[in-house]
């Protein structure tokens, strides 16, 4: 066989593996907002995070979720395990093995640990080390990634996500490029056990927070580029608005200092491949099958906005550059740091407050 003829067979191949291969996702048209420059801007490129250094130790898989307390990082890694290590990484711990995914962690005005796991759900971990499972599925229907979780004040309500109910951990590629608006913002009762969906046709929820005095909360719409707001008293009590628009990447989690600032960290910044196939669900289905192997078209950026409590831009901070620390899937602040987790690094970060906020 002529080697035209073999290039013509395997042509043929390649348009028939991405016009038929068998796939579940199914694109939903949408239009998203012009992204905003990268070079120039609110949101211009720098290298502010390229300071930021390792803290804890170096050989952990996906520290996703963080907690700081009396000096030591309580986090959840990729194979299910919660530990609590020193900043220094010599002293380690493991606190309990959820057998799931731990991406979402909140202490409890009572002392219990609650967590938000991808895989089995919202659960607690009590003084003596027992795993208690809290709640699984919210008006009939399962949750299908459990992402993020903040507790109130007074300890009645955890405030949580499910990315997806249709989509499980490891897919929210799928999820995201399928955009079927199938995520939830939930709450649960710690008096009752009753879980309770909030806000529903969400696009892949993700971080949750809760703003001053629990007026509100927050929830990020990973595959929408927005944050949402929630408002739990006053007038607007019931009501929901978008804090943030048109945001330059995939925000992940965010969390509020207790004061006056916000933290949102991005996973990436958007693809314009996808914003440009946002309308044609053909095509993105046939990216779908690309990607199941292709490596993803995911730039390797540090990336994280603060944002004060109107929602305005009041710190932006990146890394480009090589050996970067990314995805920055957490961001915390605790005193004169802040403190980032990753869903794929094997270590933990931080970096001086003051440097960010410069």
């Amino acid at each position: 066989m002529k080697l035209r003829h073999l290039l013509l067979l395997l042509v043929l191949i390649v348009i028939g593996f991405l016009l038929l291969m068998p796939t579940k996702v199914e694109p939903v048209a949408w239009t998203p907002p012009p992204a905003p420059s990268l070079t120039e801007g609110l949101y211009a490129e720098n290298q502010k995070l390229k300071g930021a250094a390792q803290v804890g130790p170096s050989d952990i898989e996906g520290p996703e979720a963080l907690l700081l307390e009396s000096d030591f990082l309580i986090t959840g890694l990729h194979d299910g395990r919660l530990i609590r290590t020193s900043l220094d990484g010599q002293q380690r711990k493991v606190l309990a093995d959820t057998g799931g995914r731990p991406l979402g962690l909140a202490r409890h005005p009572n002392g219990m640990l609650v967590i938000a796991d991808a895989v089995k759900g919202l659960l607690s971990l009590d003084a003596q080390g027992q795993l208690v499972p809290l709640t699984t599925a919210a008006n009939g229907l399962a949750f299908g990634f459990t992402d993020d979780v903040a507790i109130d004040k007074s300890g009645h309500y955890a405030y949580f996500s499910d990315a997806s109910s249709r989509w499980g951990y490891g897919h929210d590629g799928e999820a995201i490029i399928e955009h079927g608006g199938d995520g939830r913002l939930l709450r649960y009762d710690f008096q009752s056990g009753k879980t309770s969906v909030l806000l529903d046709k969400l696009e892949f929820a993700n971080g949750v927070t809760l703003g001053p005095d629990d007026a509100y909360v927050l929830v990020n719409e990973t595959g929408a580029y927005r944050i949402s707001r929630y408002w739990l008293t006053g007038p607007k009590a019931g009501t929901h608005d978008l804090f943030i628009d048109n945001l330059p990447g995939l925000p992940d989690n965010l969390a509020f200092n207790g004061s006056n600032r916000f933290w949102v960290a991005l996973y990436a910044p958007r693809n314009k491949l996808l914003d440009t196939t946002a309308g044609h669900p053909f095509v993105r289905k046939m990216i779908v099958r690309a990607l199941a192997v292709l490596p993803k078209p995911v730039e390797k950026r540090g990336f994280v906005l603060g944002l004060d409590l109107e929602g305005k831009v009041i710190a932006n901070l990146q890394d480009a550059s090589s050996g970067n620390y990314s995805p920055i899937t957490t961001v915390r602040e605790y005193g004169p740091w802040l403190y980032f987790g990753s869903l794929k690094a094997t270590h933990m970060a931080r970096m001086p407050l003051d440097v960010a906020l410069k």
